[in-house]
């Protein structure tokens, strides 16, 4: 690793430190998280650290392919000098040692009740439990030491899990140290321009003409939003290490959600908990990987990053998540800066990335029909439109500029032009559409009319038809390629 490289994780790790404790303050009005228990806790977890590295260094009896194996990590995801420092403050990474069968999650009982998996009565930690059984559940429980002490008093199941614990690390010291907003309040865009740039990225989502939009440089300090939209009870969460922005219906069983941060990640994702069962749930997936709900699915709901400028256009009528939080954040400035550099380490990422692109390579991401496929962003830039079909299913991917990334610069508004993208059905009123890009807009070739970033027609003989959304994601890749790893890359 070069220097540069070195400083830069070093800076990154400054960042995130600096985000958690802002995080945690009780003078940004947090009720869960006093300074008093983040030392306590984060003192418990240094002496918790120390135990597991005694106990490692007396019985490591690993072979030397699995050395061979974190040598090669430190190569792509972090040196080990570079991660002393971050395992005093934050947790030992050397416990989240990557695993080659990564659970997927994406059909496992998604749209049914959980699978009952027998239970290790006695939850005795020393029963191993790193091999699932036939039904896909890992039993018994098996947490580490630092991972007992930062969960004390969480009523979740530990017995119940679908991944092995060593593939989750306790990164926070307190649970909600990043504080979702579980009351929402919205304002006209106009209003939001006094502090919002028309460039600045957006989570937008529209639900029975209710169209919103949550700022990047609100989500960011958050992560997670409990919200209803149309009557809709949805969750809009953001994880900026995956560049992850999903949005779920929290209605699950007949039963509202909702959602929290753990203080966790598994495969620098975040994972969330929700407060009615304590259960965890992989963000990236939506899957439900430890606790009552673990093998439950949430919904996935159509939505996408564009500019502020962009949402505007598509939706006047639309209103804007307000500052007004009730905490006390540096709201406009990114806590990661520089964390999107291409030659970028993904910090937190135990293993080694998927070498078919670049770890931080930007891609489209799409899934049908069991198929999975990415859509490098470089490519985009050039094409502007790619007209495809994957998994049986017609589709149409969108490029347009003018959306900065909310992780490059310190200030939001001054990041590069990474653009926004958007996926669709060409099939509208019967027919099919397919499109080009010319001297910067968007045209069918069929009809001539222009299209938006959100799959509007804005001029021609179809002005104000909507092309249907296809569920779609903006992943740096070894985020994507960790939980899908049969992806397919288009152009490749």
């Amino acid at each position: 690793m070069t220097g540069t490289r070195r400083q830069s994780t070093f800076l990154l790790f400054l960042g995130l430190l600096a985000l958690a404790v802002v995080a945690c303050s009780p003078a940004a009005g947090d009720e869960f998280a006093t300074e008093a228990i983040q030392a306590e806790r984060t003192a418990e977890v240094e002496k918790a650290e120390i135990k597991d590295s005694d106990t490692e260094d007396a019985g490591d009896d690993q072979p030397d392919s699995a050395s061979a194996g974190r040598d090669e990590s430190d190569e792509n995801t972090g040196d080990a000098e570079d991660t002393d420092a971050m395992e005093e403050q934050s947790g030992d990474f050397a416990d989240s040692e990557a695993t080659d069968d990564r659970t997927n999650g994406d059909d496992q009982g998604k749209g049914e009740e959980p699978v009952d998996a027998p239970a290790n009565s006695d939850g005795d930690a020393t029963v191993p439990a790193e091999v699932a059984n036939e039904d896909g559940f890992y039993t018994g429980d098996d947490r580490n030491e630092r991972q007992r002490i930062i969960s004390e008093g969480w009523a979740t199941d530990w017995n119940r899990h679908t991944v092995p614990y060593s593939e989750l690390l306790a990164l926070l010291p307190v649970r909600d140290g990043i504080p979702a907003i579980d009351e929402p309040t919205f304002i006209a865009p106009g209003e939001a321009s006094a502090w919002l740039a028309d460039n600045e990225p957006v989570i937008t989502f529209e639900h029975s003409g209710d169209a919103r939009a949550y700022p990047l440089q609100i989500m960011t300090y958050h992560e997670i939003v409990n919200d209803e939209v149309g009557d809709l009870p949805v969750t809009v969460t953001f994880c900026p290490l995956c560049n992850s922005a999903i949005v779920f219906d929290r209605n699950l069983y007949g039963t509202v959600y909702d959602f929290g941060t753990s203080g966790w990640l598994r495969n620098s994702d975040l994972v969330m908990y929700d407060r009615q069962t304590e259960s965890l749930w992989q963000q990236f997936t939506g899957e439900g990987i430890v606790g009552t709900l673990a093998g439950a699915q949430l919904t996935f709901l159509p939505s996408s990053i564009v500019s502020f400028a962009d949402f505007k256009a598509g939706y006047p009528e639309g209103m804007v998540l307000s500052r007004e939080t009730g905490h006390q954040r540096p709201y406009g400035q990114n806590p990661y800066p520089g964390y999107d550099a291409i030659g970028q380490n993904p910090f937190a990422f135990v293993g080694v990335p998927d070498g078919r692109l670049a770890a931080m390579e930007r891609v489209i991401t799409v899934s049908l029909d069991e198929v999975d496929v990415a859509y490098p962003l470089s490519l985009l830039f050039e094409a502007g439109v790619i007209n495809d079909t994957q998994g049986g299913q017609e589709l149409v991917i969108f490029h347009m500029g003018g959306t900065s990334s909310a992780l490059d610069a310190p200030v939001i508004q001054l990041g590069a032009d990474v653009g926004a993208t958007g996926a669709f059905n060409p099939n509208l009123n019967g027919q099919k559409l397919t499109f080009v890009k010319q001297d910067g807009i968007i045209v069918d070739e069929q009809t001539g009319s222009s299209w938006n970033i959100l799959g509007q027609a804005t001029d021609g003989p179809l002005t104000g038809e909507m092309l249907a959304p296809i569920i779609h994601g903006d992943y740096f890749w070894f985020a994507w390629a960790a939980f899908r790893p049969e992806t397919v890359i288009f152009g490749s």
